[in-house]
């Protein structure tokens, strides 16, 4: 059974009767008048192209033309024509598929009356740019050494019924390429190769982590109760189940209960949610690895994940001496090891005042901190160091450099120190400015985690939003025991932007959070 298209499509947009769209979509009734008279179908689907752009040029590109034409080598391609030059009897066009390298993905047309035969030729000479193409015929090179296939047979895949921007660059239309980011791949090289690039991120991180004996699992996205973080979560509800959920702004509790089971070493790479604002270091949605080990502490993971960042830099980018932004950052020397307090003494002129909890709260307030929303009266010396601390200096930590000894009142999960129950055994590392990395000794003391949990609670009720919830069910899995381990979860966006060099994290998700159109 066949279903016919509607006779006259609703416009998508109030683009969509533009005289240049009108004109295609005539073409389209034309091509579905033919295909009603015995002619082709509008849209085919048994076009099965055995070459890609990037192959032949591998294959042939290093070849004379007094040795292609001879071979007589015969290839099949399929791509959307992005250039077209039609000149009398003989014509070009440029097509461009999904293979990636140095042509990005193009190859050239050599299209005659003669070996197409008419009817076709003049077929072509009516189709448009953002047409999708198919041909088939013998490779050689143009007088100016172009790789091409001189076709003789040429279809019409798909009908593109919206022209290509002309122009498709710049910061003017930097929310167009992330609202129609089909638009932005099909046109420029660079989007596609950093897509590309994620990808092998992600693939060689997972690679790593295998190796290395870390077994992959899955978590749930929709908790009963929201936690692993400090978050604003996103709610939902479950009509079955009559029930608040919550996307998931960390797995780590989950993991953590596989260690619980008897898995030593796990790791998950996969959404997390945080109802939060919007910049371009921050996404709603984002990307993590969250990774767990068994009988490894702090010292471990700090270890483990600069080798981790370095593999996987030298898989992406060959080599760990990176520009981003026009700066250098050498992830092949050794990441440095600063204390918030010793943070704040070598990048800022607080020196001994940064002992002084007025002066402080004083500056704080000045830095536009807001003295309710944070607590600013209750909060310890080494909470206001720490607001201090991401006022002042997380910006200036360019090279990698592991920020340790967080305050145990923000970090209720963490392990606290052996010899000063005031800070725990946890790190963040910092890159080009922004945080890339949080991990930790993991706190299996099942009493002082509930005792945390209840500390967190308080604050919840004394109006924070980011507070977490008391989790009596991981409560009840540390009671039966989970071993010393160590966890961290890396921020894949913003891993990406250091590899791909890319100022915002919008650049490397394919398709970020914006505000509704109309």
């Amino acid at each position: 059974m066949t279903t016919q298209p509607p006779t006259e499509p609703t416009p998508a947009d109030a683009h969509a009767d533009s005289p240049l769209i009108a004109e295609r979509r005539e073409k389209l009734r034309a091509l579905r008048a033919a295909a009603q008279q015995g002619g082709p179908v509008a849209f085919p689907n048994d076009v099965r192209p055995q070459h890609t752009a990037e192959g032949l040029q591998a294959e042939y590109g290093h070849m004379s033309n007094e040795l292609l034409e001879p071979l007589q080598a015969r290839v099949s391609v399929a791509g959307r024509m992005m250039l077209k030059r039609v000149m009398g009897k003989a014509s070009f066009a440029t097509i461009q598929d999904a293979s990636f390298g140095p042509t990005g993905g193009r190859i050239q047309l050599y299209l005659t009356k003669d070996a197409l035969g008419e009817a076709t030729y003049e077929a072509f000479k009516h189709w448009d740019l953002g047409d999708i193409l198919y041909a088939e015929g013998t490779v050689f090179k143009t007088r100016t050494g172009e790789l091409s296939v001189k076709a003789d047979r040429l279809r019409l895949v798909v009908k593109s019924l919206r022209p290509l921007p002309d122009k498709f660059h710049g910061v003017h239309d930097q929310e167009l390429k992330y609202r129609q980011r089909y638009v932005d791949l099909m046109t420029d090289v660079a989007a596609r190769e950093r897509f590309v690039a994620r990808s092998r991120a992600v693939t060689a991180l997972r690679e790593v982590m295998v190796s290395n004996g870390f077994l992959e699992v899955e978590t749930p996205m929709l908790h009963p109760i929201p936690g692993g973080a400090n978050a604003r979560p996103f709610v939902t509800y479950h009509h079955a189940l009559d029930q608040e959920m919550y996307l998931r702004i960390a797995p780590e509790l989950y993991l953590k209960r596989l260690l619980v089971g008897g898995f030593d070493r796990v790791f998950e790479i996969n959404r997390n949610f945080r109802n939060e604002g919007i910049s371009v270091r921050h996404n709603p949605e984002f990307t993590m690895m969250e990774f767990y080990a068994a009988y490894w502490n702090h010292a471990d993971m700090m270890a483990y994940t600069e080798r981790l960042i370095r593999q996987v830099a030298h898989a992406v980018c060959g080599g760990g001496r990176l520009v981003y932004q026009g700066r250098d950052v050498d992830l092949d020397a050794p990441f440095e090891r600063l204390t918030i307090r010793e943070a704040i003494l070598r990048h800022t002129d607080a020196g001994e005042r940064v002992d002084d909890p007025e002066w402080l709260r004083t500056q704080l307030r000045r830095l536009g901190v807001d003295p309710v929303k944070e607590r600013l009266d209750s909060r310890s010396l080494a909470g206001l160091q720490v607001l201090y601390f991401e006022e002042t200096v997380e910006d200036k930590l360019w090279q990698p450099t592991f920020i340790c000894n967080h305050p145990t009142e923000i970090s209720p999960l963490a392990r606290a120190s052996d010899t000063d129950p005031t800070i725990t055994e946890r790190f963040e590392l910092y890159i080009t400015g922004r945080e890339v990395a949080n991990g930790f000794s993991e706190l299996n003391d099942p009493e002082d985690q509930a005792a945390r949990f209840h500390a967190q609670v308080a604050n919840k009720d004394a109006g924070d939003d980011e507070a977490m919830y008391f989790d009596a069910d991981y409560i009840r899995a540390l009671e039966y025991g989970m071993p010393p381990a160590g966890g961290c979860g890396i921020g894949i966006d913003r891993l990406v932007m250091l590899l791909t060099d890319s100022a915002s994290i919008r650049d490397v998700i394919l398709f970020p959070a914006l505000r509704r159109e109309g």
